[in-house]
């Protein structure tokens, strides 16, 4: 239910998953959301390994955006990894997947749920059960640039408690080709003290006026006039060549289309919901595409 309160709060931002409809089976819940076919950030960088400064600097600023709006709005996002990163057919950036999100977090507040997927993107706060706020997503913004970057997670370690004393004791190391306001916002994001960590004060304001994003027009960024760095080549809505053929060559038995009784769907929203009431959404009238 808190995927889908967060769901339909989405629509106003251009850099988070839309949702067009969620209703019910007897036994299942379905979000109905955008196709988005340019891929996933984890695919691409599986692929290149790495990505040059400006592709790296262009994805973080928009990933920044959508976080922004989602903290605004009070909501803590929580599981920010390359897998949970989609582009679009034309290179933007996406957020999907709120399964993890927390609503009603103002700057102010706090949480304690021990969370987050999988355990090289966790805060040190998060890691030590402490309480804390939104600032655990500028943590996990600083470690998916720093992959970008570097190719690995910052504190990587095949070995779990290793990779979780990394997080909490070891001193970040960079490349020494980075620039010095690339090199100036990891060391600012990932501070392991989250009252010293960059958002920590004024949140989005402070990202956006750090020197590493000078070059970026935010409202142009927000209007999608900034131009991306790297086309996926999409040739069409159907495109699905950016994924994985481990995903598309995959059997899809939760489909209600290959269901035997199309009776057990419950998509109204005038009526009461079989199990989670209030789940099933649909658009208003004008909204419906024909």
């Amino acid at each position: 239910m808190a995927e889908r309160n967060v769901l339909l709060k989405n629509v106003k931002h251009p850099f988070l998953v839309h949702l067009h409809y969620s209703f019910q089976t007897s036994d299942k819940l379905f979000f109905v959301l955008d196709f988005i076919n340019g891929g996933e950030l984890f695919f691409h960088l599986q692929r290149e390994r790495y990505f040059a400064e400006p592709r790296a600097l262009f994805y973080a600023a928009e990933i920044s955006s959508a976080l922004g709006y989602l903290h605004s709005i009070e909501i803590i996002y929580r599981d920010l990894k390359p897998e949970n990163i989609l582009l679009d057919s034309k290179g933007h950036i996406v957020l999907t997947d709120f399964g993890l999100c927390k609503e009603g977090i103002s700057n102010s507040a706090k949480t304690l749920t021990f969370c987050g997927t999988p355990e090289q993107y966790l805060a040190p706060e998060v890691i030590k059960k402490q309480p804390y706020d939104n600032t655990v997503d500028w943590w996990c913004l600083g470690s998916v640039l720093y992959e970008m970057l570097h190719g690995l997670p910052p504190f990587y370690n095949r070995d779990t408690s290793t990779m979780y004393e990394n997080i909490l004791h070891k001193p970040l190391v960079m490349r020494p080709d980075i620039s010095i306001t690339a090199s100036s916002i990891l060391e600012e994001l990932l501070e392991k003290d989250p009252k010293q960590r960059l958002g920590s004060k004024d949140d989005f304001q402070e990202i956006k006026n750090h020197p590493f994003f000078s070059s970026i027009n935010w409202t142009d960024l927000m209007e999608k006039k900034i131009s991306p760095p790297y086309d996926p080549h999409v040739d069409g809505p159907d495109d699905i060549s950016n994924f994985d053929t481990e995903f598309t060559d995959a059997m899809v038995p939760d489909s209600v289309c290959i269901s035997s009784d199309y009776s057990i769907v419950n998509a109204s929203v005038e009526e009461a919901d079989d199990a989670f009431v209030g789940f099933s959404y649909a658009p208003p009238s004008d909204d419906f595409y024909f």
